[in-house]
Parts: C-alpha cells; structure tokens; sequence
C-alpha cells in the first residue's frame, strides 16, 4: 500500500464502451497507464498518462479523489 493511500471504496469494474462515454461526461478521470512514449503516439481524447511502472503515490496526487477514475491499457492487440 502506498503512504498516505486510502483503501478504495469501490474494487475495480470492467465497462463497456459506451460507459465509459457516460462516466467521462459525467466527469469521470481517464487514465493511460502505458509509458509516456505510447500516450503520446496514440490515446483517448481527454485521457492523462499515469505510467504504471512509475506510480507513485506524487504521481497519483494529479487525480482528483473525489472524481471516479477510469484507467485503461491500449497495448494494441
């Protein structure tokens, strides 16, 4: 666990495409957790890059807790 981490209040749920339009119209955070190479060559509009293998509990201060959080791999296969 990381300092200062909250246990999340909501285990992780796969969704569709289309709720995943709604979720981010309805404020939901996109999140990228490709490396930064990858984001930058092709992701989904309005998305952030957090890379996973650098997660750190300074990089995931850029979300907004009181907002659902959408993260997402594209590794094109």
């Amino acid at each position: 666990m990381l300092p200062d981490h909250e246990p999340a209040s909501q285990a992780p749920t796969p969704v569709s495409r289309d709720e995943v339009r709604r979720l981010v119209e309805a404020g939901a955070q996109l999140v990228e957790v490709l490396p930064r190479e990858e984001f930058d060559d092709e992701r989904l509009p309005g998305a952030i890059n957090l890379p996973l293998k650098s997660l750190t509990a300074g990089t995931a201060a850029k979300l907004d807790r009181s907002r659902p959080v959408i993260v997402y791999c594209w590794d094109g296969l």
